[in-house]
């Protein structure tokens, strides 16, 4: 009798779950679209790198349904913003954003139009940031139509369902949009996508234009330093003076 309480009263073990970090097979049109999602997902960590709470990354594993693996996504650039600090150290033991974990679903997802994605951007993984929450679904086609029959398509959740946010062009082909929720303006211009904040009257820099800021004013800071240090200007001698 007692043998059979304790085996009554036993707890019951929890299964261990493998939820991967890559599937091991390279991105399929990487040479085309990893420097696009670079730029991108650099672009957005630079601006909200100040901003407590919010998390910017991309080309990962996001895990939707707890306790069963198959139910992913790979966000080619996602934002998530208020999180709290339990989240942040789940996304650093996993390498991988599982919703149940993190507390929340991206607040923002960009996917970028290539060859063997098109499709799946446009209607299964349309669908499943719907199905979680995603507040902003966005779609950039660097071609300007090839892969998503328009060069950038933003869309808000509302509802249950995707709405569009209003896009605007000009005679030069730029075309544009307000995401409510980065707070950003974000336009394509020739084929790139860039980001203009509302607040600072700014364009965005990406990470390569950022590190070329940073030096040239190094090297101003250097010239005035020259400067102050040997004032007295370097006289030329006058032609034919003796030597």
């Amino acid at each position: 009798m007692l043998a059979h309480s304790a085996h009554m009263l036993a707890p019951k073990i929890k299964p261990v779950i493998y939820y991967p970090e890559t599937d091991h097979q390279p991105v399929p049109d990487g040479e085309y679209q990893v420097p696009l999602l670079v730029q991108v997902c650099t672009t957005l960590s630079v601006h909200f790198s100040k901003t407590p709470g919010a998390r910017v990354n991309g080309n990962v594993f996001l895990y939707y349904e707890e306790g069963n693996p198959r139910r992913t996504v790979a966000p080619d650039c996602y934002v998530a913003f208020d999180l709290a600090p339990e989240a942040f150290q789940s996304l650093r033991r996993h390498n991988t954003y599982l919703v149940w974990e993190v507390g929340k679903p991206p607040d923002f997802v960009l996917e970028i139009g290539s060859p063997s994605t098109k499709r799946t951007d446009l209607v299964v993984k349309r669908d499943v940031y719907a199905s979680i929450g995603v507040s902003e679904y966005w779609r950039y086609d660097q071609s300007g139509g090839k892969f998503y029959g328009e060069p950038l398509v933003g869309e808000r959740l509302v509802d249950g369902e995707y709405q569009r946010l209003p896009l605007s062009r000009d005679a030069n082909g730029r075309v544009w949009a307000y995401s409510p929720m980065l707070n950003l303006l974000l336009y394509w211009d020739d084929g790139e996508l860039r980001y203009w904040d509302p607040v600072s009257k700014e364009r965005l820099l990406s990470h390569a234009e950022e590190h070329e800021a940073r030096l040239a004013a190094e090297r101003r800071i250097q010239a005035a330093e020259s400067r102050i240090a040997d004032p007295q200007p370097q006289l030329r001698q006058p032609r034919g003076a003796a030597r």
